[in-house]
């Protein structure tokens, strides 16, 4: 558990550079949770309300200071089916039931899990979110909907974005973007695409609510896979971001933590009327950028969302997308692991492989989960691939050409049980054979079922069969799954 005093710090010790930059993120929520509404096919207050919900509740109960979590598109992606089949009260009852999925993942501690994900796959991963955003933000640059004047302001928006704190680093320069590009357009009257144009702002508070559907097993059968989705997507999603946001930070925070803030998170946001949601690089790299780092920062985004649309609608609505997209565009720019280009001379090939294919396959399927699943399976197999090559067996014959002893090294599993069993002469007349272990690890069912058949050959042709230094682990896996000194093996080997 946290200490008082250092959670008290996770809310103050940066009051004013938190306060800036929540301001700069609820801006850059509000076009975001608009278009995720409209993805999954709901109101665009569904999205709103639960930016404001998610982005509040993980302030107070999430693992990772700083981080920004709301509504997002990796969610709303698997709830459409949903809405289109049964409706916005099934979206929101799945909702609730995958916060309390996510939570039971917190409790079970299954934040660990992330000790799985490469370095390869968490830049794969980087530089396909960054390609992402930019290509979210191409509708905005396409000439047969926009003016030549939304370029002008695109850039201009760029340049104040890199130039200003060239100036002073007083003001986030994001927030600058959007008051001058703001004024400017409401000043000379141009005519662009502006925030009120992504849909209408709620003008209401959020009130409690119970998904209006039957208590049945049915609706159980029709939501649980939805809510599942969700749960294991948007906490694959926020752990990565925490990640990303550890290492920008140079911090640590918990990951257990995290999956339980995000489960109450999604929880509550199910009773207010709030579709799913997860842990946003983007937001949270512009909340970084912007100098937030405590808890308070992700508190005042979600509080000013939702004072912007209910209160401050009018005005909101006026921000031009311009300075929107600009702020994105920077985003992209600065997520995207430049540096890994430059490696893929040097790293390792089945390490840039990873990277690529986790790249190829996000962007391909606009699924955060698959692209990541492929890299750890390719990973993974790229792994056993290495440390099968690093396993050996010697032998020694006797003087007398009695005896033979067999040396293993290494990591005996599926991968290195085929070269294990090259290795052995069961042609060779032998009265007694030894099979030293004491340098080699026995891991699974196949390399037990190896020893197994080799051990059954030996002695099938008459050779007395020993197996010398066999570490405790090895040793209890072979005692439970072994077969070759348990009566009949002999037999059973030869039957088939």
């Amino acid at each position: 558990m946290i200490s008082m005093h250092l959670y008290r710090q996770q809310w103050f010790g940066n009051i004013r550079a938190d306060l800036l930059s929540g301001l700069v993120v609820a801006l850059a929520l509000i076009p975001e949770a608009i278009a995720f509404s409209i993805i999954a096919g709901v109101d665009p207050k569904v999205g709103l309300y639960a930016s404001f919900s998610i982005a509040v509740i993980c302030a107070i109960t999430g693992g990772r200071p700083g981080m920004i979590s709301a509504a997002t598109a990796a969610t709303a992606v698997l709830m459409i089916t949903l809405v289109k089949d049964h409706g916005l009260q099934y979206l929101l009852a799945a909702t609730v039931l995958a916060g309390l999925l996510q939570i039971g993942a917190g409790i079970l501690r299954l934040g660990r899990v992330m000790r799985f994900v490469s370095k390869s796959v968490m830049t794969g991963f980087v530089n396909a979110l960054a390609i992402l955003i930019f290509m979210a933000q191409l509708p905005e640059l396409d000439p047969s909907k926009v003016t030549w004047l939304t370029y002008v302001l695109v850039v201009a928006g760029l340049g104040i974005i890199y130039l200003f704190p060239l100036l002073t680093k007083a003001v986030p320069s994001p927030l600058v973007t959007i008051v001058v590009l703001t004024a400017l357009t409401l000043f000379f009257g141009w005519d662009v695409r502006t925030v009120g144009d992504m849909g209408a702002l709620p003008d209401t508070l959020p009130i409690f609510l119970i998904p209006d559907i039957p208590l049945t097993w049915e609706t159980l059968q029709i939501i649980l896979p939805y809510s599942a989705a969700v749960a294991v997507v948007g906490l694959l999603e926020s752990l990565m971001t925490q990640n990303i946001v550890d290492d920008l930070t140079d911090t640590t925070s918990s990951r257990d933590q995290e999956c339980i803030g995000q489960g109450l998170a999604n929880t509550a946001t199910g009773f207010i009327g709030g579709m799913a949601g997860c842990a946003m690089i983007g937001q949270s790299i512009i909340n970084v950028k912007s100098g937030g780092r405590g808890r308070l920062s992700t508190f005042v985004a979600g509080v000013m969302l939702l004072v912007f649309c209910v209160g401050l609608g009018d005005w909101v609505s006026r921000i031009p997308m311009a300075a929107l997209v600009a702020i994105m565009i920077m985003v992209s720019i600065g997520t995207f692991s430049w540096s890994s280009i430059k490696a893929l001379r040097t790293h390792p090939t089945s390490s840039s492989v990873v990277m690529l294919a986790t790249v190829a396959a996000v962007i391909y399927t606009h699924n955060l989960a698959i692209g990541v699943g492929i890299g750890v399976l390719l990973s993974g197999i790229f792994f056993a691939g290495k440390i099968a090559q690093l396993f050996r067996v010697t032998s020694v014959l006797s003087a007398d050409g009695a005896e033979r002893i067999y040396k293993v090294d290494g990591q005996l599993f599926f991968a290195s049980v085929e070269d294990f069993m090259k290795a052995f002469d069961f042609r060779e007349v032998l009265d007694r054979v030894v099979i030293d272990v004491s340098d080699a690890h026995i891991w699974d069912i196949s390399s037990v079922a190896a020893l197994d058949m080799a051990v059954l050959k030996f002695r099938r042709d008459g050779a007395e069969v020993q197996i010398i230094g066999m570490n405790v682990a090895s040793e209890t896996i072979v005692d439970e799954l072994a077969l070759h000194d348990k009566p009949g093996a002999l037999d059973k080997m030869l039957a088939h």
